[in-house]
């Protein structure tokens, strides 16, 4: 093959040799076991060096992923635990994955119940965030359980579709709103017919209408 993937055929070594001296390129074996063998010719040196960076460009935007370590206790109360939650979360939403570790002292290992409750309370409603990697087991006298991030696009689509039927909630209600002003009430913008008197065709007032006016006896 060339420099631009074109099929240059069968030929011997010589040959093609002759070829990428021509072109000031290099004849590279990229088949060695197909038969006949397949080459390539290329600039070896640009070719390294432009693999190099693309290397080094995907190092970059890899991220280490940490562990961090959040701990327990048998008796963590329900606001400390709420705490260790929040910041369990942001572990998560940083790219982190959360070792949890529950210890157990003296005769506390014999109410595994109690532990297994708190590590329910802390997955609680991070379904969207994370994913449970490794349940909740024994490790001597510690119980513990490690949680890793679900990734961005995952997270990203959780959340949209969060959103959407929240909008679709505000946009119901500003259109209830504004059906309900558009339309009229009963007898509002009309005026009462004035009556009039059959005799003399006068329309009568009531007396307290200040804008009456009394006629001459």
């Amino acid at each position: 093959m060339d420099e631009d993937g074109a099929q240059l055929g069968v030929m011997p070594t010589r040959e093609a040799l002759e070829i990428a001296r021509e072109r000031g390129l290099d004849l590279i074996e990229v088949a060695p076991t197909a038969n006949p063998p397949v080459c390539r010719l290329m600039d070896y040196g640009k070719f390294k060096y432009e693999q190099g960076r693309k290397d080094r460009e995907a190092q970059k935007k890899q991220k280490n992923v940490e562990v961090k370590g959040i701990r327990l206790r048998p008796k963590t109360g329900s606001h400390d635990l709420g705490i260790k939650k929040r910041r369990m979360l942001e572990f998560l939403r940083d790219g982190d994955k959360v070792k949890v570790t529950l210890i157990f002292r003296a005769r506390e290992i014999t109410h595994p119940e109690v532990a297994r409750k708190q590590f329910d309370m802390l997955c609680e409603g991070i379904e969207e965030v994370a994913i449970i990697e490794k349940p909740p087991t024994f490790e001597g006298r510690t119980m513990t359980m490690v949680l890793a991030p679900k990734p961005v696009a995952d997270r990203e689509k959780a959340e949209k579709a969060d959103r959407a039927p929240a909008a679709g909630d505000q946009k119901a209600a500003k259109g209830g709103k504004a059906g309900k002003s558009s339309a009229p009430e009963a007898g509002e913008g009309k005026a009462a017919p004035a009556e009039t008197d059959a005799g003399n065709g006068e329309s009568s007032r009531s007396p307290e209408d200040p804008g009456s006016v009394s006629a001459p006896a």
